[in-house]
């Protein structure tokens, strides 16, 4: 494949803009037929490398819909062997919220459950989805590298995690990639180093929320100069921070979350724009 970008040291090569699932499934989610439709565009558009967790849902009893709304899609669009599928684990959402539950049993189970939903026997990148500060975190990671060693999990990963968590995290099972939160306005891990620190680890930084997510993408894109990079590089203010984040490495695969095809199709283009170092810097200034 042309213009991709290596997952961590796994040899896998996937698309340099991945698709993020979770606005597909939890509250305000589009129906089934408009999502599997993004979920096509996705791929026409040539991304093959999506995200998603088995908390992307209502509640708990809702558990899974995202991990099993993406298998139908990429099943009926018949490319399921060819598209990357990472899932995460480690959140709860009880009557609708958010909790962190690092027990090594609930990580089992939940690994468990996503290997259910999406119908396979292991799954390609497990991650953490959150560190659960009243769990001992090494008991946590061992557990995702004895699922490993157990053939149910091929590749570990790490979400919201710090440069030591990752550190720490090397010691006991190897970590391919590191998901954080990252967008123009919110530029920590860029300004700390530790995308270069991934970086020396054969590490893949995935920015989450990459324009800005959510309530907060609107606004975040109308931050100058994006809209006056948009008109210059003929392309969207969404085009243009993808374009910047592409720029910060080669180990960076942003993922923009989508409920409509235009949507991903429009993120897909922006690993055909190249910023000019002063632009970037422009960018690298916003806070």
């Amino acid at each position: 494949m042309a213009n991709t970008r290596e997952l961590g040291s796994t040899g896998l090569k996937v698309f340099p803009i991945g698709l993020g699932g979770m606005p597909m499934s939890i509250q305000g989610r589009p129906d089934e037929k408009q999502s599997i439709a993004t979920i096509h565009a996705a791929i026409d558009a040539g991304v093959n490398f999506i995200d998603t967790a088995n908390v992307y849902c209502l509640d708990n009893d809702d558990i899974g819909h995202n991990e099993r709304l993406i298998a139908k899609a990429l099943r009926e669009k018949k490319v399921f062997d060819k598209v990357i599928i990472a899932t995460k684990g480690g959140l709860a959402r009880p009557k609708g919220d958010w909790t962190v539950d690092g027990r090594p049993e609930f990580i089992r189970k939940s690994c468990e459950l996503s290997l259910k939903a999406l119908g396979v026997e292991a799954i390609t990148l497990y991650q953490l989805h959150s560190p659960d500060p009243n769990v001992r975190y090494q008991d946590t990671i061992a557990e995702l590298a004895k699922m490993k060693v157990e053939g149910k999990i091929i590749h570990v990963g790490l979400s919201n995690v710090s440069e030591d968590q990752l550190d720490l995290a090397q010691k006991i099972v190897r970590i391919e990639s590191v998901q954080n939160r990252c967008h123009p306005l919110f530029q920590r891990d860029y300004k700390s180093g530790l995308i270069a620190h991934c970086a020396k680890q054969k590490v893949s930084y995935l920015p989450w929320s990459p324009v800005g997510g959510g309530r907060t993408h609107a606004s975040v894109a109308q931050h100058s100069p994006l809209p006056e990079l948009a008109k210059k590089y003929n392309t969207s203010a969404y085009g243009v921070i993808l374009a910047w984040h592409l720029g910060k490495g080669a180990n960076v695969i942003p993922i923009p979350g989508a409920s409509k095809g235009s949507s991903i199709s429009d993120s897909a283009k922006a690993v055909n724009v190249t910023l000019d170092p002063k632009d970037s810097a422009l960018i690298d200034q916003l806070t």
